[in-house]
């Protein structure tokens, strides 16, 4: 018999769960860019996501506050998550919008009083201080790594094929329907060596589309005077021209496409139509021209004269033809003409835009368009819209129906059964969520198969609405 001690046994302590966080994501491309950033680093610090409301020990809502339709959304997604959960932190654009009673009052705690915490938009820091508050943070030494995510691009919540790349917060502009300005502050450039270390860590992810986005492309290093940074221990300048031509470089080795948004129609921006022309990045410009006529862009206090825009446009197509133009206009501007309008639809047929989309004005709480005179009625406002959209659809019809019998480069978004019933997925033409999609009809052959995030070329056979229908060839 041995002389060694028996040690009684010390029973295991059993792991606790990890908390569990739920969050709702409203709004723009660029208010999911900040949940991708929360989500992110709620996993690296050990929390896991719920499903549903009840499952869930706190609920983040990041919220919209550009219209009022946006404003109902998000409050009414706050009082839905207070309902069935009881513990809500509110952040993003309506987070920083004022209350009734003006300067130091709160718009959302105004009508829900109960909510745990309120912060504006890109307030990742803001937001886990009121996570800890609320529901301390897991620590485990063994396990606080980083999260399953895309190298240093962190946490998507889009599909994997594709990604946003926010490069900018803010506007400097001050357009007098917008409020943006006073929710998410002036323009603030990303340094240029982490905007392109995240595009590489989102290309070796296996994204086969970056979206590019901000609230102003066009101005990127403006507000640090176009300084030279470092990427990879070589300079590179805070610019626009620079950033989209490393975009495109970093992209070319995987076969990636690379899609910017909200352009505005600056000089400089012709610099990069030689880059779309030689198939750097895609042939496709997102420009927010809101309307034409320049004395309405006066009253709009937009940063481009309207006379320009048609010329540019036109030698932008000469330098390459295969562009595709998408932007939106606003109708029913208060003091709107007939004639006024009237020039914003003449603009259109000239113009040709691409894509098009139309509000009818509404007032927006803040802003200062709200004190301008002659204000349209409601019916004529929308009447307005709808006429304007009667004639944007008839000419991107006929811009469908020349695609016809042409072989397009589609990226999957989607194809049950590996396409043997067929798949949708978009052209160089197409944005996700806003523009139209290539309908695949099933492959002809049994072997062929079609997966989400792959490309695959299809000949055109015909356009129905807003959609193209292909075979994959």
């Amino acid at each position: 018999m041995s002389d060694t001690p028996v040690l009684p046994a010390v029973p295991q302590a059993q792991p606790a769960s990890a908390p569990k966080i739920a969050f709702v994501s409203l709004g723009c491309p660029k208010a999911l860019t900040d949940s991708e950033l929360i989500l992110t680093q709620l996993r690296a610090e050990g929390y896991e996501t719920s499903k549903s409301y009840a499952g869930a020990d706190l609920v983040i809502v990041n919220t919209c506050g550009f219209i009022d339709d946006a404003v109902k959304e998000s409050l009414d997604t706050i009082g839905e998550a207070l309902a069935e959960n009881g513990k809500v932190v509110v952040t993003g654009c309506l987070g920083a919008k004022s209350g009734a009673t003006g300067e130091g009052s709160n718009l959302v705690r105004d009508v829900h009083p109960s909510v745990l915490a309120v912060t504006g938009p890109h307030a990742t820091q803001e937001v886990m201080d009121a996570v800890h508050q609320h529901v301390p943070k897991p620590h485990d030494p063994f396990i606080d790594l980083v999260p399953e995510a895309r190298g240093v691009a962190g946490i998507k919540l889009t599909p994997k094929h594709y990604a946003y790349l926010k490069i900018s917060e803010g506007c400097n502009h001050r357009c007098s329907f917008c409020i943006i300005p006073s929710m998410r502050g002036d323009l603030v450039s990303r340094p240029i060596g982490d905007v392109l270390s995240e595009a590489r860590a989102l290309f070796e992810s296996g994204v086969k589309e970056l979206l590019i986005v901000s609230q102003d492309t066009s101005a990127y290093g403006v507000d640090v005077k176009y300084r030279t940074g470092f990427w990879e221990g070589k300079p590179v300048k805070t610019r626009m021209y620079d950033l989209v031509a490393k975009l495109g470089e970093l992209a070319k080795p995987y076969g990636a496409w690379v899609r910017l948004h909200y352009v505005y129609p600056y000089p400089h921006v012709d610099e990069i139509l030689p880059l779309m022309a030689d198939g750097l990045v895609l042939p496709y410009l997102d420009i927010p021209l809101q309307h034409a006529h320049p004395d309405v862009l006066k009253r709009m206090k937009r940063p481009a004269s309207g006379e320009k825009h048609l010329e540019r446009i036109q030698a932008w197509r000469a330098a390459c033809p295969q562009l595709v133009v998408r932007s939106t206009f606003i109708a029913g501007f208060p003091g709107e003409t007939e004639a006024e309008f009237q020039y914003l639809l003449d603009f259109m047929h000239e113009a040709q835009i691409d894509r098009a989309g139309c509000f009818a004005y509404s007032p927006v709480s803040g802003a200062s368009a709200n004190e301008l005179p002659g204000a349209l009625p409601d019916a004529l406002r929308e009447e307005r819209r709808a006429r304007f959209m009667a004639v944007a659809e008839a000419i991107s019809v006929a811009k469908l129906q020349q695609r016809v019998g042409a072989t397009m480069q589609v990226l999957i978004d989607s194809a049950p059964a590996l396409g043997r019933k067929g798949a949708v997925g978009r052209s160089y033409a197409d944005a996700p969520e806003i523009d139209g999609t290539v309908r695949l009809l099933p492959p002809t052959k049994a072997s062929k198969q079609l997966r989400v995030g792959e490309f695959v070329r299809a000949r055109i056979v015909s356009a129905q609405g807003h959609d193209l229908i292909g075979e994959a060839v």
